[in-house]
């Protein structure tokens, strides 16, 4: 029998509160895996964060909604974000004033990216070990 890592997955509404609400589904599904006090936890939610920040304000057209992913291998843990908008995130110049949040995934993930989905796109981030408890 071939046994699939555990992978969780929500959709949230095109509204504000679902940022803070992704957040907490993806405490929720760090906790149900014995991660939640592991040592990059905290990166972890603050990329959820990030990302759907991202969907919302960017990439999910009025009517639609965006889905927080997340998948665990016993070593790597895989964060996605799916939203039906057009395009690539954009990288903010040094000049912007805002926009910082795909700087903060780089920083805080050790891999980060964008890949295409009818419609939209996905962007993901991964943590590799050594990060969680036996690691």
């Amino acid at each position: 029998m071939i046994r699939l890592p555990p992978l969780r997955e929500r959709f949230f509404r095109r509204e504000r509160r679902s940022v803070p609400a992704a957040r907490q589904f993806a405490y929720e599904v760090l906790a149900g895996w014995g991660l939640a006090q592991a040592g990059r936890s905290d990166d972890v939610l603050l990329c959820v964060s990030e990302l759907a920040t991202n969907a919302l304000v960017h990439g999910v057209p009025p009517g639609r909604c965006f889905r927080v992913f997340l998948r665990y291998d016993g070593a790597v843990l895989r964060v996605e974000v799916h939203d039906s908008g057009p395009g690539e995130p954009r990288i903010p110049l040094e000049t912007d004033e805002g926009g910082r949040g795909l700087l903060l995934v780089a920083a805080l993930s050790d891999k980060w990216g964008v890949g295409e989905r009818d419609p939209g796109k996905v962007v993901w981030c991964e943590f590799l070990p050594p990060l969680w408890p036996g690691g």
